[in-house]
């Protein structure tokens, strides 16, 4: 198949080499679904209220759709399609389950999207290098070999889909900014839906000698933690703009040292929250609340700060 012979060559490249661009590849995947997610909380922050708020909100519907999708296609690994195809360094152990579409591209896709439509007019070189990220990130999953390039292009479509239907969305709320609360209530709704959905629809439930090729329990887990974007937003952003209402600190040095100090918090909690949830909550659970608690501290916790130093917004200088 052609998305199999495009991965054994990339494979081929990767052993001719002995694995330079590995390490980078392993990076910038990482990075996608790790610490990326800092930036736009910056822009939301510091830099335009709007356009990190466009970023963040591109982003939880694409994950959460991606997660629907996902679950729903049931699509497996490379490697469980054709023995041949061996993944580079650790990615076997850290790509598992379900293969489509691609959930780094998804999750890189409408952020690095974001910020590069927010910026093409006033800072172009900006957009230009969150496309170029954007590329390698949905390469480097090729690259590394756990994902066909049908995956990684559904990745994208979900992204452009994403940012197009949320710029649409928020100009009309420009205008009629009293219908925001039925999107909002939309949208929490669509998210317990999927949670009912993803928890009771049939898997696939292939043996390979004796054993379960994908447990679907596990694959629940991402996909818990993913709808959860979809219901902890709408909560975040009532509360944000019915209390809160905060303005963007701005680029001087008091404002981008506030924004660092909101940051530190979030890196610790990215990095060490997830498994003392797990642990305390049970993984599905546990991935549900460690996306509902950062979507909180990003859009409602930490502007109470922001306020407290900055004051409020303008009322309806939200969208």
């Amino acid at each position: 198949m052609p998305d199999i012979q495009y991965l054994l060559f990339l494979q081929n490249f990767r052993n001719s080499t002995n694995n330079l661009l590995t390490p980078f590849m392993e990076w910038i995947s990482l990075f996608a679904v790790t610490h990326l997610i800092l930036i736009p909380a910056f822009v939301y922050w510091v830099v335009h209220k709007k356009s990190g708020l466009y970023t963040l909100t591109s982003y939880y519907l694409c994950c959460g759709v991606n997660a629907i999708v996902k679950l729903t296609a049931c699509i497996y690994r490379p490697w469980i399609r054709d023995a041949r195809v061996v993944p580079a360094g650790d990615a076997i152990r850290t790509a598992t389950g379900y293969s489509f579409p691609s959930g780094h591209t998804s999750t890189a896709g409408p952020i690095y999207g974001g910020l590069a439509v927010s910026a093409r007019k006033r800072l172009p070189w900006i957009s230009i290098i969150c496309l170029i990220a954007l590329l390698l990130t949905g390469f480097s999953r090729n690259y590394l070999g756990v994902h066909t390039p049908q995956d990684v292009a559904v990745g994208m479509i979900e992204s452009a889909l994403s940012l197009f239907l949320v710029a649409k969305t928020f100009h009309y709320l420009e205008e009629n900014p009293e219908k925001e609360n039925l999107f909002l209530a939309g949208m929490f709704v669509f998210g317990w839906l999927a949670i009912i959905y993803i928890t009771f629809k049939p898997y696939p439930m292939t043996y390979i000698n004796g054993v379960l090729l994908v447990d679907p329990q596990k694959m629940m887990n991402d996909g818990y933690g993913d709808t959860a974007l979809l219901i902890a937003f709408p909560v975040a952003r009532f509360c944000e703009k019915k209390w809160v209402r905060f303005q963007a600190a701005g680029l001087s040095f008091k404002g981008i040292l506030t924004g660092i100090i909101g940051l530190v918090p979030m890196w610790l909690m990215t990095d060490f929250m997830k498994a003392p949830l797990d642990q305390a909550l049970g993984s599905h659970w546990g991935h549900f609340m460690f996306n509902f608690i950062l979507v909180l501290y990003t859009i409602v916790l930490f502007p109470i700060y922001v306020r407290l130093l900055w004051g409020e917004s303008e009322p309806g200088s939200e969208l």
